[in-house]
């Protein structure tokens, strides 16, 4: 025998032989069915094997798949495989606890079931949600009931550019016009979203109402709350405020078009 050989199984009996002078060592291997004083590494593999094969039964097997299931959640880093996974998991815990005659833990994880199962059907609904957003869809009527109701008159100045932001606006009625860029505003759209998002939260415009109107305002603070709990909204939101920076980067080109065409023309 190599004598490298010789050496780790000299070490492994010293390890071993001060392990079982341990009383709470001693104590484990006799519950196991061992001599403390006569034990060695293949009679507690030959035991623990022995063991094993013993309480492998049906309901042991669904216990582990299910186990395995559950470790699977702590891997995923998206919601909607981590709840499948966890249905599937409770339901081999259920199966467990139905076999083994265990009344509380069947209960417990039949009643888990229900719950991941309403909680991916929202996952579900949201992303779809997300993916009409993506589409164009947008609309935003379910944040009404979230929005306070104001009404302005003919001239009247809702904010100007550099004032400090603290709400964004949902046209209902009437018309509204952005003096810096001279474009008006008509129903069902929305105002000072940007301001959200700027460093300072400041106005980037100035809005004057040029005929009776009513607009709905929500708060940056109740915004921000919603932002957080609702993962639709922060996309859609992403989308909106996107497609307004594309609009006025478009305006602009449009802009320098024109004063380039001008410009040719009167040299020419």
């Amino acid at each position: 025998m190599p004598s490298g050989s010789a050496d780790i199984s000299s070490i492994l009996d010293r390890i071993l032989d001060a392990a079982t002078d341990n009383l709470r060592i001693a104590k484990i291997l006799v519950q196991m069915g061992l001599d403390p004083n006569n034990v060695t590494y293949d009679a507690i593999f030959n035991r623990l094997l022995e063991i094993f094969v013993h309480n492998i039964t049906f309901a042991n097997l669904f216990a582990a798949v299910g186990a395995g299931f559950f470790v699977a959640t702590l891997l995923m880093r998206t919601m909607v495989p981590l709840r499948v996974a966890n249905m599937i998991g409770c339901a081999f815990f259920a199966v467990f606890g139905a076999l083994s005659a265990n009344v509380s833990t069947f209960l417990l994880y039949l009643l888990l079931l229900p719950i991941n199962a309403l909680r991916l059907r929202q996952m579900l609904k949201l992303v779809k949600k997300a993916r009409h957003a993506a589409e164009g869809d947008m609309s935003i009527e379910w944040l009404k009931p979230f929005m306070t109701e104001r009404k302005y008159r003919r001239g009247d100045t809702l904010f100007k550019l550099g004032d400090p932001a603290k709400e964004m606006l949902l046209t209902v009625t009437g018309k509204f016009l952005v003096k810096e860029i001279n474009v008006e505003i008509l129903p069902g759209a929305l105002m000072g979203e940007l301001g959200f998002l700027t460093p300072d939260n400041r106005r980037t415009g100035t809005i004057e109402c040029i005929e009776d109107g009513q607009v709905l305002t929500i708060t940056y603070d109740r915004l921000l709350e919603i932002y957080f709990q609702d993962p639709q909204f922060g996309y859609y939101f992403l989308v909106l405020t996107s497609q307004r920076l594309l609009q006025n980067i478009d305006r602009l080109q449009n802009q320098l078009a024109t004063a380039r065409a001008a410009t040719t023309n009167k040299i020419a």
